[in-house]
């Protein structure tokens, strides 16, 4: 007879408590392992379970929270998503043990599992494949302590698995994303025709790069809120006790934590935003947090909802409600294109990827990142929205809070763990390639073929702050100079012998020539005095 571990209930929620039933009178056949980030009912590893020998395993570790400075909503919503999750197999009646935070003296999974494999002795250990490099390290290490095998099944949330990718890349002396992308639309048939692309062209970004008028974006559909429930309100009292000098704030909690939840929020996407998203899909404005975008990333990177869901989703509302192909695209490149293409680079790339530093960039992390005290607006007011939400959409990552870092010449592994720890979806293996590669160029030109670097004149033709702001996107030196300015001329001089002759940067550097030795002195006497200035002056907690 098989004896099951039963989680404590109370209205239905589970507790933070755990009742360690006996061992069972017949050994266990697989331990199925389910990790935070690995939420999904039909997961591969489920495929075959027997309640009558197989056990799921889940643990909330205090390590996953703490070894980056995680921002309150972080850890809410992976926490509050694994306990519904868990009561979800509950109600499946899949027999669950379930180490909840405060019930065991366990600091990281890695300490816990080593245990479970000696309590349960099964088998075999069955799992998706971990989203990080250092938690497949971690599953190697326990298993061969435990002497115990371990099965890895294919995370069906994506198209494509790791394996996949690396075989397209064989052989590759460059990656680029255009080029996996046509690959991944031939191969899945999405917004394909008769072998060719829907609409005559593999991708509308050049449509794709509006910006909002001088009245910024006018009335914008606001996403579905998520209320918290009973379970989430326990996991937002835990968190504001156990973790209260974390940052940000858990007053706007409503991210989805639940697969039907995730559904709700992919229908209300489609139906609202996702016929406007293409156009102004690069812009921002203040006070804007969400524009246009489907705020679905971190369901998906929970595996509450999977890339196929979403991609046939949109296919499907092009094809039925002829929805503009410009937006339907630009949206299924983003998930189909580059969510995937970044996944398989950091499989590719892992673990040597974490450490590069091809700029030989060294400045700290400035202090106003962890808490928006600046008086630059674009800055300021993406940094305020990041804390009260723990979300910015993707190019206020990339061309504000990743692009000043990248002009100041901040490490890269500073900026890294920054955007681990402040995004409700931020999981190692998105958030690196996207952080490393795209932003900082700390791989030398690998992922991405040259810097994205810009001045404050790009701010001021994309967004709505310049006119709030006390600094002048025009000008470079002076009192009133824009930073982002003044350190976008000063980064070009800094890399003029790498880039200057680049064939898609050499006309970006050519500028330089136009300037006077004594303009470009004034300016790197600017910047001098700008990086001393933005110092850290305070010890900042990061780890």
């Amino acid at each position: 007879m098989f004896i099951v571990p039963t989680l404590v209930a109370r209205d239905d929620n589970i507790a933070v408590k755990v009742i360690r039933m006996p061992l069972p009178e017949t050994p266990i056949r697989n331990l199925v392992l389910i990790l935070g980030d690995h939420l999904d009912l039909t997961s591969a590893a489920l495929e075959h379970f027997d309640p009558t020998q197989d056990l799921c395993w889940m643990a909330e570790a205090p390590e996953e929270s703490t070894v980056v400075w995680s921002h309150k909503a972080r850890i809410t919503l992976f926490l509050s998503a694994m306990r519904h999750h868990a009561q979800a197999l509950r109600d499946k009646g899949y027999p669950l043990e379930y180490l909840a935070l405060g019930t065991h003296p366990f600091r990281s999974l890695g300490e816990a599992l080593d245990a479970a494999l000696t309590r349960w002795r099964p088998q075999s250990l069955h799992s998706l494949r971990p989203g990080t490099w250092q938690l497949r390290e971690t599953l190697t290490r326990c298993t061969a302590k435990a002497d115990v095998s371990w099965e890895i099944f294919p995370n069906r949330n994506f198209f494509f698995r790791a394996e996949n990718f690396a075989k397209w890349a064989t052989g590759r002396q460059e990656m680029r994303q255009e080029l996996w992308y046509r690959y991944a639309r031939k191969q899945t048939g999405v917004l394909m025709k008769n072998g060719q692309p829907v609409g005559d062209r593999w991708n509308f970004d050049s449509e794709n790069r509006a910006k909002p008028g001088a009245q910024g974006p006018g009335l914008i559909p606001a996403p579905r809120r998520f209320i918290p429930d009973r379970i989430t309100r326990e996991v937002i009292d835990i968190v504001e006790n156990e973790f209260s000098d974390h940052p940000g704030t858990l007053n706007d909690f409503d991210w989805p934590v639940t697969a039907e939840e995730a559904r709700e929020a992919l229908e209300n996407f489609i139906t609202e935003r996702l016929p406007h998203f293409g156009p102004l899909q690069d812009a921002f404005w203040p006070n804007q947090p969400w524009l246009y975008h489907s705020r679905l990333s971190a369901a998906m990177n929970l595996g509450l909802l999977s890339a196929t869901t979403v991609v046939h989703a949109a296919e499907q509302a092009y094809q039925s409600q002829q929805l503009p192909i410009a937006s339907v695209e630009g949206f299924i490149r983003q998930v189909l294109g580059w969510r995937e293409y970044v996944r398989g680079l950091y499989w590719l790339r892992m673990p040597h990827w974490e450490n590069e530093n091809a700029l030989n960039a060294h400045a700290p992390l400035p202090d106003f990142y962890w808490t928006g005290q600046t008086d630059m607006a674009c800055l300021r007011d993406t940094i305020h929205r990041t804390l009260r939400y723990g979300y910015a959409h993707h190019i206020e990552r990339l061309m504000i809070t990743g692009l000043f870092s990248l002009l100041l010449g901040v490490e890269p592994q500073a900026i890294h763990q920054w955007f681990l720890a402040i995004y409700v979806d931020a999981v190692e293996w998105v958030e690196l390639p996207n952080v490393l590669g795209m932003s900082q160029y700390a791989d030398g030109g690998w992922m991405a073929s040259k810097p994205y670097v810009a001045s404050g004149r790009y701010l001021q033709r994309m967004g709505g702050h310049c006119p709030h702001c006390i600094y002048d996107p025009a000008e470079a030196t002076g009192a009133n100079a824009c930073p982002f300015t003044t350190l976008y001329w000063d980064f070009l001089q800094r890399h003029a012998d790498r880039f200057s002759k680049h064939p898609r940067t050499a006309l970006q550097w050519k500028h330089l020539e136009r300037m006077s030795p004594d303009k470009l002195q004034a300016i790197r006497d600017k910047a001098d005095a700008l990086k001393s200035r933005l110092r850290p002056t305070q010890q900042i907690k990061t780890s």
